[in-house]
């Protein structure tokens, strides 16, 4: 235990430009999905709020969301994402893909906590944080460390492409990279839980107390 530990300190340590670059990309995102927030006006917001209020009262009205299937659907929509970062790092001219996939991710979960909260106030602060943050608090460090991951390897595809010394094998660092994803995927289980059985409750609870004030 101890010497994986060691491992996986030795490899963050190395590569920390790699995962603080990934970090910051990711912030930026959210950054500009929450300026994107504040740039739309009032018509923009007001017809984006009545899909949003339409989406409550279905939840308001109508019986519980099987939890199981939400399960299944944010398992299988993480293993998508997680698939596409992995096929990715397989290729040098996939990274810039890599890039704005994270990009984006930090985007949606900028204008999604930033337009909830304006346009509820401190209970969209409540909502967000009780139905968003769970899943998002493993999901987003997944994706971080998958998208750093894919660029690493990717990087090491590179050097050895153009590296004027006796090509190394790629089957090792092919097999740790496979393990490495490997071990994402099945901790996004945890993700996708959180999401069904702590999220999808404290959501539904939450919106029907506001329909029954």
């Amino acid at each position: 235990m101890y010497n994986k530990r060691t491992i996986a300190v030795n490899h963050v340590k190395e590569h920390a430009t790699i995962y603080i670059f990934m970090i910051i990309l990711f912030l930026t995102g959210v950054i500009f999905g929450a300026i994107i927030v504040n740039s739309m006006n009032w018509a923009q917001k007001e017809d984006l709020f009545f899909y949003l209020e339409r989406f409550f009262g279905e939840i308001a009205d109508k019986e519980q969301i099987e939890n199981t299937e939400i399960l299944k659907s944010s398992f299988f929509y993480h293993a998508k994402y997680l698939f596409l970062l992995f096929i990715l790092g397989l290729s040098v001219i996939g990274l810039p893909i890599v890039w704005i996939l994270l990009f984006l991710k930090g985007l949606v979960v900028g204008f999604s906590v930033g337009f909830i909260v304006n346009q509820l106030g401190m209970k969209g602060l409540l909502l967000a944080s009780l139905s968003i943050a769970p899943q998002n608090i493993i999901i987003i460090p997944i994706y971080i460390i998958a998208g750093s991951l894919s660029m690493i390897f990717s990087l090491t595809l590179l050097g050895k492409l153009f590296s004027r010394k006796i090509p190394q094998p790629i089957l090792q660092p092919f097999g740790k990279y496979v393990m490495f994803f490997t071990f994402l995927l099945a901790i996004s289980v945890v993700a996708s839980a959180l999401e069904a059985f702590v999220a999808n409750e404290a959501m539904e609870a939450i919106i029907k107390s506001f329909y029954n004030q």
